[in-house]
């Protein structure tokens, strides 16, 4: 094959630019970095956010192809670059969030990025996966790194214990999610999404329990990784202990990457059997929400409230899940939403760190208004629109889901879900109040001083209200790309091969 047959390079090589680009990215900012000192780490940050946007670039030409590749191991869609894009977002803000931070606290800056891309790819392999063994691969690439990541700081007892939980109780959801995986082969015969799909969509597999067994591994599996009750328990001590960013990326990232997995195989190649599994997910869904909104309410660290919050949104999702197929599209346009939503409110929080101390309490958000009006009022948008206030991003994504689970009949669901939203609404307005009607808190030092962090913010508080504002073309892209995914499993044979 001539190194110049453009058509080879366009079909074969097209579906993992953006995978060789982060992982060829990944080693170089390790061997980079090893004469960098960890004060100075900021150049590496910066070849990272390059690197980002250069991976983001090559996934744009993702977008419109059709099919697979790899003899099946990846699946080419706009599902799949729908999330790659997204992840690298939020990465990407991620790195702008970590430049001051991770020099500032001395966190080593070949290690702290080169992990970062290397989870980076883990949820790339997720998001584009086109059989098991691939999200299974996918899954440990990105759970190792982000065990590592969360404790980075190796001379801070919270971000060890974060990080020892993350890996003792995520070694054993993965425990379940790959004897699930074995157990579904086993009643299917095969690893491939494609054919798992016509398998169970032409009936033969009934009740089979070898499947239902598996189907359940895998729910549990998935559950763990998008922190739902009653898996949730690493979520909050693990946000709090790990660096801000990481729990950032933690509370967008990993839960993007899951998601896409969990959507595909669930409402794609099991949509055929879902009265199997819509049941378990709709009570999951109710506990989840629930117990996330219930559990922030008494919560005074802002990163816990924030990660009961992450399970309460989690729920949410779940519930289109259980609504089935129709809500797909609903489900990532909240992701979307979420995404920006999300880093800009951790954002914030970074804007009030000072060596990882002050900044994680609520109360250190007293009279942030009067201090900081800017800050406070980017703060104030991304806590409306985690509550669910219009205009924002926020209100759209919950109102679309909530509709699409209605028409499918889950009325006793999404009452459950709106009663939690009002919950929900106590503890966001909480630090509304202390930023506004309270006085106290910390200062906000050295701000002018941090350019990177300063654009996270603004760019996150300008996507939560324009995709609130101006919902449809990315309502349009989110339908379009589920429904690519949903189209493709009818011709997993048309390759992306020469």
């Amino acid at each position: 094959m001539s190194p110049f047959n453009l058509a080879a390079i366009n079909f074969v090589w097209l579906p993992i630019l953006p995978l060789v680009v982060v992982t060829v990215a990944a080693m170089a900012v390790l061997l980079a970095g090893v004469r960098v000192d960890d004060s100075e780490s900021e150049g590496l940050g910066l070849l990272t956010l390059a690197s980002l946007a250069v991976a983001f670039v090559f996934t744009l030409g993702i977008l419109g192809q059709y099919g697979v590749a790899f003899a099946g191991a990846i699946s080419v869609d706009s599902f799949s670059a729908f999330f790659e894009l997204v992840i690298l977002i939020a990465a990407m803000f991620t790195v702008m969030m970590s430049l001051d931070y991770a020099a500032e606290n001395r966190i080593p800056g070949a290690e702290y990025y080169s992990l970062l891309l290397f989870s980076v790819l883990g949820m790339m392999l997720m998001a584009a996966a086109g059989d098991l063994i691939v999200i299974f691969l996918g899954l440990e690439t990105m759970s190792i790194t982000v065990y590592v990541l969360a404790g980075i700081m190796r001379r801070n007892a919270k971000s060890n214990e974060a990080a020892i939980k993350y890996f003792l109780l995520g070694a054993f959801s993965t425990g379940f999610l790959l004897y699930g995986i074995a157990l579904v082969y086993g009643a299917t015969g095969t690893i491939k999404l494609g054919p798992i799909h016509d398998a169970l969509a032409s009936g033969a597999m009934g009740s089979n329990p070898l499947l239902l067994a598996g189907i359940g591994m895998m729910v549990i599996g998935f559950g763990f990784k998008v922190a739902a009750v009653p898996f949730h328990m690493w979520a909050p001590d693990v946000y709090e202990g790990a660096p801000t960013p990481v729990t950032a990326f933690m509370a967008v990232g990993v839960k993007l990457a899951a998601f896409a997995a969990f959507i595909r195989v669930f409402m794609v190649d099991f949509a055929s059997v879902g009265a199997h599994w819509q049941t378990v997910l709709w009570v999951i869904a109710a506990l989840t929400m629930t117990g996330g909104n219930l559990i922030a309410v008494v919560q005074t660290n802002i990163k816990r409230m924030l990660a009961y919050s992450a399970i309460a949104h989690a729920g949410y999702l779940l519930l289109g899940m259980a609504a089935g197929v129709r809500s797909g599209p609903a489900i990532l346009y909240y992701l979307l939403g979420y995404t920006f939503t999300n880093l800009g409110a951790f954002s914030v929080v970074i804007a009030l760190e000072r060596r990882g101390e002050a900044g994680n309490q609520i109360s250190d958000f007293r009279g942030l208004a009067a201090r900081q009006p800017l800050l406070a009022g980017a703060m104030a948008i991304f806590l409306l629109s985690l509550t669910g206030v219009p205009p924002m991003a926020g209100f759209v994504g919950k109102f679309y889901i909530f509709s699409e689970a209605l028409h499918q009949g889950y009325v006793g669901l999404v009452i459950i879900a709106v009663l939690n939203s009002v919950v929900s609404a106590y503890y966001y307005f909480y630090v509304l109040v202390a930023m506004y009607m309270q006085e106290g808190g910390v200062e906000v030092e050295r701000l002018s001083a941090r350019p990177a962090l300063v654009a996270a913010v603004g760019l996150a508080a300008l996507a939560t209200i324009l995709i609130g504002v101006y919902p449809q073309p990315y309502i349009a892209s989110a339908a379009n790309a589920f429904h690519s995914a949903s189209g493709a499993e009818g011709s997993h044979s048309a390759a992306l091969e020469p």
